[in-house]
């Protein structure tokens, strides 16, 4: 099978890569068992993925897509170090604003917002793997007035910068995704010692490393 494994950051799955001494570069390609991987650093944000996943989707064919990342909480049922599989991703400033409304993309008749997995069954996850509703976006809050607008308006669970740009990406490829976050923060007032990246990184890659051996 050919998976491509994509990660904003090379930090954020550096431990994988280290787990199979890919050394200090990024490998373009390895085997793993009977699966060929191909690696993507995206870069932080939504146009770099959608970007870096269109210039590789079409020079290539994938059998699965694995975007790996950290993302922040809007739950304390979801603890840093918690790790998730989104089943489902909203761009959640891609719309108009009317007065102290926000007019989606729906609303707007323009398209949509909301893009979700092309399942598969490729590789199985684990049943206790918990499932959220995510949101992407370019400014990750950091500001009390802001969490509550947003949590009243989507109420997601967590956030990141590049999650529905890759379910975008693989819908417009048709290329079945999946997309695993490990919990780093909870989004509140930007509080960086409450932060434990460290930790998330460490768990995220503990699961991709038992994923993708399989």
């Amino acid at each position: 099978m050919k998976i491509l494994l994509v990660a904003a950051t090379k930090a954020e799955i550096e431990p994988f890569l280290k787990h199979y001494s890919f050394g200090d570069e990024v490998p373009s390609e390895i085997i793993i068992g009977n699966n060929q991987l191909n690696v993507l650093i995206t870069g932080v944000g939504m146009v770099a993925t959608a970007f870096s996943m269109a210039r590789v989707f079409s020079e290539q064919h994938y059998d699965l897509a694995i975007n790996a990342g950290i993302a922040g909480s809007f739950s304390s049922s979801l603890p840093p170090g918690e790790i998730c599989l989104v089943n489902e991703d909203t761009f959640a400033e891609l719309g108009a604003e009317d007065g102290d409304k926000f007019l989606s993309l729906e609303t707007l008749g323009l398209g949509k917002s909301t893009y979700f997995p092309i399942i598969s069954n490729l590789l199985p996850v684990q049943e206790s793997t918990r499932k959220v509703k995510a949101i992407t976006v370019n400014t990750v809050h950091g500001d009390e007035l802001s969490i509550q607008k947003i949590i009243d308006r989507l109420n997601p669970d967590i956030e990141s910068m590049e999650g529905a740009s890759f379910f975008f990406s693989c819908e417009q490829y048709q290329v079945p995704s999946l997309q695993i976050r490990a919990i780093s923060n909870y989004v509140e007032k930007r509080n960086r010692d409450n932060w434990q990246i460290q930790t998330a990184i460490s768990k995220l890659n503990d699961y991709l490393i038992e994923l993708i051996k399989l």
